[in-house]
């Protein structure tokens, strides 16, 4: 996935966190809701002055739009879980517990 797809995913996911429509942010951020389409599925990409608009229309930084952490394969996040819990092995009943919770 390339940079433009990247952002372009994370403007979907926070637009749709949001409860907006394509329609409904792109009249926030004051542009056409086919530029809207078009960064969202990576096929464009905006200038600052679009990314300013779209963060104010978002209520975030600017730099939250390039926050991918959450993009990485599951396997390389279940291997940092398992890094993350040999170091704090304490918090293994709290993760568990949570685990559990989300899916049950």
């Amino acid at each position: 996935m390339d940079l433009k797809q990247k952002i372009g995913k994370r403007i979907k996911e926070l637009r749709k966190s949001r409860k907006l429509s394509q329609e409904r942010l792109s009249e926030l951020a004051d542009i056409a809701q086919n530029s809207l389409s078009n960064i969202e599925t990576g096929d464009n990409f905006f200038t600052a002055e679009t990314l300013e608009k779209l963060a104010k229309a978002l209520e975030i930084e600017p730099q939250e739009l390039f926050n991918f952490g959450h993009l990485k394969s599951n396997e390389k996040m279940l291997g940092e879980i398992n890094t993350l819990l040999k170091t704090h092995p304490e918090k293994i009943p709290e993760v568990y517990r949570i685990v559990k919770a989300i899916i049950l």
